[in-house]
């Protein structure tokens, strides 16, 4: 069977972004995919979670209980922790400065670097209740994973890293990308319908054998 490219476009505060990103690691084994990870930010500031959802608790609010319908279907709904983030010290955080260390985390180990801290963020946003949206929090999750601190922090604060998040918004764009987590198979086009793992590994399945 053919191997496939998937464009995985993907929001750390996401949590319907959590839900499939376990789902997408373990069938990437099992079919030889090439995933290939992209920001894409719903809210970049305080300005656009205001303008977007109102005031910080109506915010907060109105995003958890979209955690509650995720919880209710993932994989994993002990890592969603609803009741910290609701007691949480901080506002509900915006999803650009996880992003840009996201890429940052690319440019210095590639694609697998890129998801191995996606998965970080989003296990200390969704599980840990930090605020993502610090830039300590995504340097200590940077020397979690082993880089080596101080230069990561002068990738993550260089300009070609921000660049990089608005290249991968220019992307979207450019696919019509309006919400997240959007998976694109580059071979055929189609876009996967979020669902459980086996009905993602059945329309993975029809994928190949369409470019066999």
């Amino acid at each position: 069977m053919a191997s496939l490219t998937i464009d995985f476009f993907h929001d750390v505060v996401c949590c319907w972004c959590f839900n499939i990103s376990s789902r997408m690691r373990d069938l990437a084994v099992e079919f030889e995919l090439d995933i290939r990870h992209h920001t894409f930010v719903l809210q970049a500031s305080r300005a656009e979670m205001a303008a977007r959802w109102g005031t910080p608790e109506q915010a907060r609010e109105t995003i958890l209980c979209h955690w509650d319908v995720c919880r209710q279907v993932s994989d994993r709904p002990e890592l969603v922790d609803i009741d910290a983030m609701r007691a949480a010290p901080f506002d509900y955080p915006h999803g650009l400065t996880a992003a840009v260390g996201c890429k940052a985390a690319e440019r210095l180990g590639g694609q697998a670097a890129h998801w191995d801290m996606f998965d970080r963020l989003q296990s200390a946003h969704l599980t840990d209740a930090r605020n993502i949206a610090d830039p300590e929090v995504v340097l200590e999750a940077a020397g979690a994973l082993g880089f080596d601190t101080a230069h990561f922090a002068e990738v993550f604060n260089a300009p070609a890293t921000v660049q990089a998040v608005e290249t991968d918004r220019q992307r979207a764009r450019s696919l019509q990308v309006q919400s997240v987590p959007t998976l694109i198979i580059r071979e055929t086009g189609a876009r996967l319908v979020n669902g459980p793992r086996e009905d993602l590994a059945a329309q993975i399945r029809a994928a190949r054998r369409l470019v066999a």
